[in-house]
């Protein structure tokens, strides 16, 4: 983004981002009460657009095509749902090394951003920023020609190409309309990235940013890339994604997020890191901490409750308000429409 005059503002100055949509406002109370505004609801987007894919290893989610879409969120909107964060799946458009279509405008999240924005103006817009599903070698960064001296089918990750790309892919979305990017990327120096991207194209007042800020090596994502295609061609993410046991670098990267520049702050996988989110709480409390119940996690509740192990709106709540009372006051939950309707018959 060389082409942008250098901001004058510093990005810690930068606070209307996160409080210019009325579901962000809704996001700076610290409730501990489940409510619908809380939850976000993930979304895969085909690029094929009369897509209705069913995700076997995700019960009850399909990937979408753009012509079938408002059809699917009208009914959910109707009873309350306030926000969705949009995940491309990009099954028919090129893959270089470098993610270049991730910001095409016709990818399928922006062509998406353009039609929820027309549909439905109240509906929160957060989008996923990762390369991993536009890239031909599916790693979330750009890659290096050097080996990794610690594992010869490791990546090696060039740092600041990766943070620079990643911010061209969140002011990209934040044009088409998003309300929130949320880059899942776990690249160093994305957020400040991100961040000044955002002041250069004069949209940091317009476009919230929540980090992914500890965002965990786990073996809870496997139907998410079942559901996005985006697992790696070779190697894994354990150099850039957090180590399980790493509980320090998570509160490094926590507050380093919190000082770059990030609204809202992210734990992902949520239940089996509910120190992490207490953690979060405690080192950015006046940032809004958000944990994401991902597929895995999902899919476990579901299962066990298909098995009769247990009920499943109630160990959905059981897990649910467990993250709320680590401290998270957003969660995006695959349990999101059901949601809407036991929140209704709660009362």
């Amino acid at each position: 983004m060389s082409e942008f005059k250098a901001p004058q503002l510093d990005v810690s100055s930068i606070l209307h981002g996160g409080i210019h949509h009325p579901t962000l406002r809704e996001w700076q109370a610290n409730g501990r009460t489940l409510t619908k505004s809380m939850f976000i609801y993930p979304i895969f987007i085909s690029d094929d657009p009369d897509a209705e894919e069913v995700i076997s290893s995700l019960p009850g989610q399909k990937r979408w095509g753009l012509n079938k879409l408002e059809g699917f969120l009208a009914p959910l909107v109707k009873k309350g749902l306030k926000s969705v964060i949009l995940f491309g799946v990009p099954m028919k458009m090129e893959k270089d090394a470098r993610g270049s279509a991730a910001d095409d405008p016709s990818t399928p999240v922006i062509q998406a951003l353009h039609l929820l924005s027309k549909a439905f103006p109240q509906l929160m817009l957060t989008v996923d920023v990762c390369l991993c599903e536009y890239t031909s070698h599916g790693h979330c960064g750009i890659l290096s020609s050097l080996p990794n001296p610690g594992h010869s089918n490791q990546p090696t990750i060039e740092m600041e190409p990766s943070a620079q790309r990643i911010a061209e892919v969140a002011v990209a979305y934040a044009k088409a309309g998003a309300h929130c990017v949320a880059p899942s990327d776990m690249m160093d120096g994305r957020i400040r990235a991100i961040k000044l991207g955002l002041m250069h194209a004069g949209l940091a007042n317009r476009c919230a940013l929540m980090s992914y800020s500890a965002k965990f090596a786990s073996g809870l994502y496997g139907p998410f890339r079942d559901a996005a295609g985006s697992a790696p061609s070779f190697g894994n993410r354990k150099c850039y994604q957090l180590p399980p046991q790493g509980r320090s670098i998570a509160r490094r990267a926590i507050q380093r997020d919190a000082n770059e520049g990030a609204d809202f702050i992210m734990v992902k996988p949520a239940l089996p890191y509910l120190d992490i989110i207490s953690d979060a709480a405690r080192l950015a409390p006046d940032l809004p901490t958000a944990c994401y119940q991902v597929s895995g996690e999902y899919a476990m509740v579901v299962a066990g409750a298909e098995k009769g192990i247990y009920d499943l709106k109630e160990m959905a709540f059981e897990t649910t308000e467990s993250m709320v009372r680590a401290g998270a006051s957003i969660i995006l939950s695959y349990f999101t429409p059901q949601f809407l309707d036991w929140l209704d018959e709660e009362k």
